[in-house]
Order: C-alpha cells, then structure tokens, then sequence
C-alpha cells in the first residue's frame, strides 16, 4: 500500500515540477482576462464577450511555450495522471456550446458565467499539485464574480474580467514556488 502512495506522489511531482505547478497558465491567461477587461470598457459588450470566450485561442499557446521555459522536467509518458492531467485541462472547453447559449441570451453574462467555470475548473487541481491555492482561487474567482454581480449589477462586466485575470496573477507564483519547493524537496 506504501509503495502505491509514494508511486502517485511520485507521479503528481512530475506533473507539478513539468508544469511549473500551471503557474504559466494563470500569467497567461491573466493577462488576456485583463486586456480584455480593459477592452470591455470601451467595445460593445457583444464584442468583448466573444474576445472574452475565445481569448484562450491566444492565451493557451502562450501557456505551453512558458510551461517549456518555466517548468523543470517533462512528464513521462509511463506517468498514469499524464491524461488525467491532459483532460483536467481540456475540461473547459466542452463549456463552449453552454457559453454560445448564454452568449445567444446575454452577453453580458458571459463574464460571470467563465468565471463560475473558471473556479469549478480549478478545484481538482488543489488535489493535483496538492495545494489549496487552487481551491482558494476557485472559491475567489467564483464567488467574487458573484458578488460583483450582486453589487454592481450590469456595470460589473469589465470588473469580473479584472478580478479573474489579477485573481490568476496573484496566485500564479504562490503556485509555482510551490512547484519549485516540490522540485527541491525532491531533488535532496
């Protein structure tokens, strides 16, 4: 049972050590959250929304050339969560039919609608790299859109893209000097 317990702690390592802990993912897709926030100041609300839904178009390729740079070591291929990984990180996009229906409704949800995904979408990597950051950021993304929403109500649009995209730069190196303390631990 031991050896089964170390074999997955093992594994999740290199899954936190190869991809900086996703650090690169929250600086990217931060910034497109913020340029977008900001664009949404001035853009028909239909227009920032669509640049809000596709905005990892960008964001995403911009992510795996940082995670090459930033991160440590590549996973194996004889790692068992290599697809689990690989699915947790694909999960949002099966949102896109759902966005398209809001976005079809009201595009000025379409902000608090990638938020609440964003949050769902972060939790299973609190177990994943085993750190509650992400399940705080989950949390902060989710409900802060919320209650923006509740307060603000329509002129909360470009301040839920802000918060996601600043909500993702702060933790993004809690995340990775978590990586990289899993990585020196490791490497002793």
């Amino acid at each position: 049972m031991m050896e089964t317990y170390n074999d997955l702690k093992r594994a999740q390592n290199e899954v936190s050590a190869s991809s900086a802990g996703g650090a690169p993912f929250l600086i990217c897709y931060g910034l497109t959250f913020i340029v977008t926030g900001i664009l949404a100041f001035n853009l028909p609300k239909e227009t920032s929304a669509l640049i809000a839904m596709f905005q990892g178009g960008v964001a995403l390729p911009a992510a795996f050339w940082l995670e090459r740079r930033m991160g440590t070591t590549t996973m194996s291929n004889e790692n068992p969560l290599k697809t689990l990984s690989a699915q947790m990180a694909m999960s949002q996009a099966l949102a896109l039919p759902f966005l398209i229906v809001v976005y079809s409704i009201d595009p000025a949800q379409i902000p608090v609608v990638m938020a609440g995904l964003g949050g769902v979408h972060f939790l299973p990597y609190a177990w994943l790299h085993r750190t509650q950051i992400y399940a705080f950021l989950g949390f902060a993304v989710s409900l802060g859109a919320f209650a923006l929403v509740l307060f603000l109500k329509s002129a909360s649009y470009s301040y839920i893209l802000l918060l996601v995209g600043v909500a993702y730069w702060v933790a993004a190196p809690l995340v990775y000097r978590h990586a990289k303390a899993i990585v020196t631990a490791n490497a002793q």
